[in-house]
């Protein structure tokens, strides 16, 4: 199925019918559709650095002034994409029964003797970004560490973008 780019962004914002969406899950990619797509995500922020990756709902990896950092949507800027971007966050800890049951009924197995919700929000417009369900006292989790520059070689047959 060609993928155009109304359609991608339509993708992007989960507004395409199943049947649409399964179509393009289940055939053979566009070469050019990570390209489309970090098209469509750059037009959407109001900042200029360029878009390297999306990270995660609401994060980028992105080159500004030779590095690579990692930056939210409102323009808020977590710092090198090496580093855990939750250690700069907002984070609401819940851990205890009453915070706990505004999420989850009583008997949907969630205690805080066990468990803890960990709710991170980015600084600049408090967004929620993730949420963790760990053992009280479990380090932060790192989501995710790309290797930017073989994803680029390897996969999109080109050099990333210069820092």
């Amino acid at each position: 199925m060609k993928e155009d780019k109304k359609t991608l962004e339509r993708m992007l914002e989960g507004d395409l019918p199943w049947e649409q969406l399964k179509l393009i899950i289940g055939s053979q990619k566009d070469p050019n559709r990570f390209d489309m797509i970090i098209e469509i995500l750059q037009e959407q922020v109001k900042w200029k650095e360029k878009i390297l990756l999306p990270l995660h709902e609401h994060l980028y990896i992105v080159v500004k002034d030779g590095a690579r950092i990692v930056k939210c949507d409102c323009g808020f800027e977590f710092g090198d994409y090496k580093i855990n971007w939750k250690t700069k966050c907002r984070v609401r800890v819940r851990d205890t029964v009453e915070a706990i049951e505004e999420l989850y009924h009583k008997d949907m197995g969630s205690d805080p003797k066990w468990e803890e919700l960990r709710e991170y929000f980015c600084p600049g417009c408090i967004t929620l970004l993730d949420v963790e369900a760990v053992p009280p006292g479990y380090p932060t989790i790192f989501n995710f560490l790309p290797d930017i520059d073989t994803f680029y070689e390897k996969w999109l047959g080109q050099k990333a973008p210069d820092r």
